[in-house]
This record gives structure tokens, C-alpha cells and sequence, in this order.
């Protein structure tokens, strides 16, 4: 269990870090907020890859998938482990779990970053 943490806690250096260079590459005076965007899209791709060859290569240690999806994925943006989850309810034929999930997210997060700036006015 340690060890799993010292890995998830490596990748989660290296995506925070990434995440951040890209952010500051794709810095814009646009009101879009272009490099969160990249990020979490190029997360989703880089996650599915992942899953998609670990799913074929059941061989890959569980320590490198770790390190991979919830380090270093976990740590570029949570938005690519989102997406993922709420795939996996669509596939599993959870149409309701899917919406629940997706909407909810989406949504009860917007209201919670405005609960949180509310409480510290």
C-alpha cells in the first residue's frame, strides 16, 4: 500500500507540473480558458490510451497503472478521471448513474466553487 502512495504520489508531482506549464504555455488574454481546456482533453486522451492498453496487457504491473492514470493523469486534471467513470457507467448500460453522475458534477461543482467564494466573503 506504501509503495502504491510513493507512486501515485510521483505521477501526481509530474501531472501537476505538466499541468501547469501547459497552462502558463497556452497563457491568452482570451476569456476562454484555452489551456485548462487542452489540458483536460488531452487528459481524457492520455487516460483512455492508458486504460486501452492495460486492458490489453493485463501483465502491466498494477504499480505502473497507478502511477500512470491516478498519478500523473490524477494530477494533470481529475477532469480525465471524470470522464472516464462516467464512461465506464454508460457502458455498464447505467444510463441514470451516467446522468446523475455527469450532470451532478458538472453542476453541484459550479454551486460549490460558489459556496466556497461565498463563505470567505
Amino acid at each position: 500500500m506504501i509503495k502504491d502512495l510513493l507512486y501515485i504520489g510521483a505521477g501526481g508531482f509530474v501531472g501537476s507540473v505538466l499541468r501547469y506549464l501547459v497552462t502558463l504555455a497556452l497563457r491568452t488574454h482570451a476569456a476562454f480558458p484555452w489551456g485548462t481546456f487542452t489540458v483536460n482533453v488531452v487528459g481524457c486522451v492520455i487516460i483512455g490510451a492508458i486504460c486501452g492498453i492495460s486492458g490489453r496487457n493485463p501483465q502491466l504491473s498494477s504499480s505502473l497503472n497507478l502511477f500512470l492514470t491516478v498519478g500523473i493523469c490524477g494530477g494533470f486534471t481529475t477532469f480525465s478521471t471524470f470522464s472516464k467513470e462516467a464512461l465506464t457507467l454508460l457502458q455498464h448500460g447505467d444510463v441514470a448513474s451516467f446522468c446523475l453522475y455527469s450532470i451532478g458534477s458538472v453542476a453541484i461543482g459550479i454551486l460549490a466553487v460558489a459556496l466556497g467564494l461565498w463563505l470567505t466573503k
